[in-house]
């Protein structure tokens, strides 16, 4: 039944003016048709902020609806929690947001040149094995991704509660010589202020994921550098 209902979602989802699904074919070693077009698909022509592994897309969606003046993307490969967060959005009629299913490997495909303001890697998956390094999101070979489409001035978030990905993180900023703005291990603890005061808006929506992690007591991890 489960399964029949997958099915069902994916073919739905196919449906979805803001959903965007491209295949191998149109990824690899290649550029995407959408790619440096992605302001002319939303009503405005607005800074363009990413989720990456955007799961559900309560951050997307979260993001989307505190700033109607910027434009949100969801990047995820797996459409089955995707269908969720593209469903509501219609439901709501948030016009701020699309939905792109793809591998984070194939990102530089899909975006150009200074086309992304903004980055945000929420509770992505730590890689903790030495044998997965490369596949850590923000290893030097994604970040180098990355480069090719963030604005100078762009900044990269990260929020989790991996302790091990977040002490990754900050050694790897070290390493390559990024800019950290501001980290904490400790995201609620009492008295922690941000630097931007929209920021604590945005870090405090929790994702399904989120919550369950601190409702096992793990505090939640936040870092934000620019490149």
């Amino acid at each position: 039944m489960a399964g029949k209902r997958k099915l069902e979602h994916f073919d739905e989802m196919k449906t979805f003016p803001h959903v965007f699904e491209p295949s191998l074919e149109e990824v690899f070693r290649k550029d995407y048709k959408q790619k440096g077009k992605w302001n002319s698909f939303f009503d405005k022509n607005l800074p363009l902020v990413l989720e990456l592994g955007c799961g559900k897309g309560e951050y997307t969606l979260g993001m989307a609806k505190l700033f109607p003046n910027k434009n949100f993307i969801g990047i995820d490969i797996k459409g089955a929690r995707m269908w969720r967060g593209a469903k509501t959005s219609l439901e709501e009629g948030i016009k701020n947001v699309a939905f792109l299913r793809t591998r984070i490997e194939f990102i530089e495909s899909c975006f150009a040149n200074n086309e992304v303001d903004e980055i945000w890697i929420t509770f992505p998956d730590p890689q903790p094995k030495d044998r997965q390094e490369k596949k850590r999101l923000t290893n030097k070979l994604f970040i180098d991704r990355y480069k090719k489409f963030l604005k100078k001035e762009g900044v990269i978030h990260l929020k989790t509660d991996s302790l091990f990905f977040f002490d990754y993180t900050l050694e790897e900023i070290k390493k390559q010589n990024y800019n950290l703005i501001e980290s904490t291990h400790d995201l609620y603890a009492d008295g922690f202020q941000m630097k931007e005061p929209l920021d604590q808006k945005i870090l405090n929506i929790k994702t399904h994921y989120e919550k369950i992690f601190t409702e096992k007591g793990h505090k939640i991890n936040y870092l934000k550098f620019h490149l």
